[in-house]
């Protein structure tokens, strides 16, 4: 197969895993390749996400690099041969990658987890407040190039709203509860939404007022994407050039620890809707 020209955030990911297992084995690429059969630039595409690799062979490393995390090698594996066509692949060509990427990611998760202190989560924006969000922050965009990205936002929804629901905990600061980034009518639409998703089993909110001490995490907005295992857990976070995916350890273990000190700042699950119930009768 041509190697890839755009590869996914999980095609990458496999690659980056398996550099990991060998570099942990103190192997080279070149003794990969030579295991292989192969050669060191086309270890090197498999490692970069631009080549694919096939289940026997993502075992067969796996069993030359000492692994024996079967968890692990199994999900590995998933990742090799899944051929799933989501519906983001629709957006190709249409929207940046990353949005293929995010939505491609939050699909596979076991969890998600997310802070954010502006804006209402993504994951429980209504249609037009997201379309304010997307056109103040765009306003050259004409209304054709507008409606996918609000599209694409509602279709993300599917995680926590399909057949098989993924487990959903959010932090919201008070803030992004206060603002309005359209008028009062489409801001009273979304407090209802919350309120409604609340009610979902699945779904959790905790919201951050104004008022809690000792809180100094106004300047962080993350997604945490609990993997099959462990070890494949994302980090996702907003950068100067787009979303930045996390993937090192260290970094990881941050943001679980921002995550539960965040939390630990926030009001219980039933504080946090009275509370957006109360915000809701003063608009």
């Amino acid at each position: 197969m041509p190697p890839r020209s755009n590869p996914t955030a999980r095609q990458v990911r496999l690659g980056t895993e398996l550099r990991r297992l060998r570099e942990a084995a103190g192997l080279k690429a070149r003794d990969a390749a030579a295991f292989l059969n192969s050669t060191s630039g086309q270890m090197s595409h498999v490692e970069l996400g631009i080549a694919a690799v096939s289940a026997e062979r993502v075992r067969r490393l796996a069993a030359y690099y000492a692994c024996t995390d079967e968890a692990l090698i199994d999900a590995l594996v998933e990742m090799a041969t899944d051929r799933t066509r989501g519906w983001w692949e629709e957006y190709r060509g249409v929207l940046h990658p990353v949005f293929l990427d995010t939505a491609e990611t939050e699909h596979h998760a076991t969890s998600l987890r997310e802070v954010v202190i502006t804006y209402v989560p993504g994951l429980l924006q209504t249609a037009d407040y997201a379309r304010a969000v997307y056109a103040y922050a765009q306003p050259e965009l004409p209304e054709s190039e507008l409606t996918p990205w609000v599209e694409h936002r509602m279709r993300r929804r599917a995680v926590i709203e399909g057949d098989s629901p993924t487990s959903y905990e959010t932090l919201i600061h008070e803030c992004a509860l206060r603002v309005r980034v359209s008028d009062r009518s489409v801001w009273r639409a979304q407090l209802r939404q919350i309120l409604d998703r609340i009610e979902q089993e699945h779904v959790t909110v905790r919201v951050i007022p104004f008022e809690q001490d000792d809180f100094g995490g106004a300047g962080i907005s993350m997604m945490y994407v609990c993997g099959p295992v462990p070890k494949l857990d994302t980090g996702l976070r907003d950068a100067p050039t787009g979303v930045a995916f996390i993937d090192a350890e260290a970094q990881l273990k941050q943001l679980r620890t921002l995550f539960l000190r965040m939390q630990a700042a926030s009001l219980d699950p039933i504080a946090s809707r009275d509370f957006i119930h109360r915000l809701a009768k003063e608009t």
